[in-house]
């Protein structure tokens, strides 16, 4: 039985309503819209029953925002009514954009203070809702998931702050390290990827790439990425390879140890198109790095995968690497904020996620399995074949 088929069959758990914070705005239109399109034209039963009176709607998003004090403190205010809602509320806590004034002074906004906002939010539902669910696509401080010195853990107790609120789910993309989930094993904590999204933007806009073994290779630019890597290259049927990175473990620079060479095990990549996939693009040295010594192996076109796209040190370098040819396409998702100058590059592609999430959203207040949304298998073999039938 597919999703659809589910959803008509099923009872929602409670009225939906969505509260985009204003960091996830533009995101947030777009999934309603697609909610909005789903339950118009697909759902084929009998509605008149009390329990759809508010099914079918125009808009499931609620007003919310957080004014600021002239401190720049702030409070979370509802534009309505939540009680008895599945409320699920959207940030996006690596959205720079957005300033607010101390003492009027301007202030860019932190995922600390995105956090924050989240938090208002929840306690402006003042406990009313039949179920608060967070969708979090960066996952707030992912990247500080473990302790190996006298180090804080911040993304486990903010995961076990958000349970003591009353949060029931929580969703993600791509965590850095999705066994954080440990520290809240009684709440719902799911996490995707978007491979699917990926491959399909890619297709479609680098029409004539090869997915054979013989024409493309997958590559895990760290030992991070391999689980990823190694998903992508099994369901497309292609080789794959790792670069591991060499760090000097004796300094800390920028919060981290720095790297000294990245190396690479794997086949020959001579010839072959290669698809290097990660989590992030933070700065992008590390990434570039490993495009670089790909090409310098002989490797045909480099197309760079990743989830979170926030080049935290603009786009100079990657424009520098294009020019020389050392990356084909730089393809990332709308899930965190980029930059206008984003989309006017050359080499950059958005893979658009905001009818995945529309999905997801759909799927779970219905209360339906979402094991199909999960993984996407099924749905990236119907597109590959797709692709070859239109090759021959």
């Amino acid at each position: 039985m597919t999703d659809i088929q589910e959803m008509e069959t099923a009872l929602p758990v409670a009225p939906l309503k969505i509260a985009a914070l204003e960091s996830c705005t533009d995101l947030g239109h777009k999934v309603n819209d697609y909610i909005v399109r789903f339950r118009q034209e697909t759902f084929g039963t009998s509605v008149s029953s009390p329990l759809f009176s508010s099914y079918k709607l125009d808009n499931y998003l609620i007003g919310c925002q957080c004014p600021r004090f002239g401190t720049g403190e702030a409070k979370g205010l509802l534009s309505e009514s939540v009680r008895g809602k599945d409320l699920f509320v959207m940030v996006d806590v690596c959205n720079y954009s957005l300033t607010y004034t101390v003492n009027g002074h301007p202030n860019h906004m932190s995922p600390d203070d995105h956090y924050q906002d989240v938090k208002r939010i929840i306690s402006a539902a003042n406990g009313k809702a039949h179920r608060v669910n967070v969708i979090m696509p960066f996952l707030y401080e992912s990247r500080q998931h473990k302790r190996t010195k006298r180090e804080s853990l911040d993304c486990a107790f903010a995961l076990q702050e958000l349970a003591n609120m009353g949060v029931d789910n929580i969703i993600t993309f791509d965590a850095h390290d999705p066994r954080v989930q440990n520290a809240i094993p009684l709440k719902g904590f799911d996490n995707f990827s978007p491979a699917y999204q990926f491959m399909k933007a890619l297709l479609r806009t680098v029409p004539d790439i090869n997915a054979d073994k013989e024409h493309l290779m997958v590559i895990s630019p760290d030992e991070g990425a391999m689980h990823r890597a190694v998903y992508f290259s099994n369901v497309i049927g292609v080789d794959m390879g790792m670069f591991y990175k060499r760090r000097d473990y004796s300094k800390i620079v920028g919060g981290k140890n720095p790297i000294v060479a990245h190396e690479f095990l794997g086949d020959n990549i001579s010839g072959k198109d290669v698809i290097i996939i990660d989590d992030m693009i933070s700065s992008g040295e590390s990434m570039l790095d490993v495009a670089k010594q790909i090409k310098e192996r002989g490797a045909g076109r480099v197309f760079v995968c990743t989830t979170f796209g926030l080049f935290t040190d603009g786009f100079g370098k990657f424009d520098d690497y294009y020019e020389k040819g050392y990356i084909d396409r730089v393809i990332t998702t709308n899930l965190t904020y980029l930059p206008p100058c984003a989309k006017e590059k050359p080499y950059f592609v958005t893979a658009d996620m905001s009818k995945f999430i529309a999905l997801i959203i759909d799927s779970l207040n219905h209360d339906i399995p979402i094991s199909s949304v999960m993984v996407p298998t099924d749905r990236i073999h119907k597109l590959l074949d797709n692709h070859n039938q239109k090759r021959k």
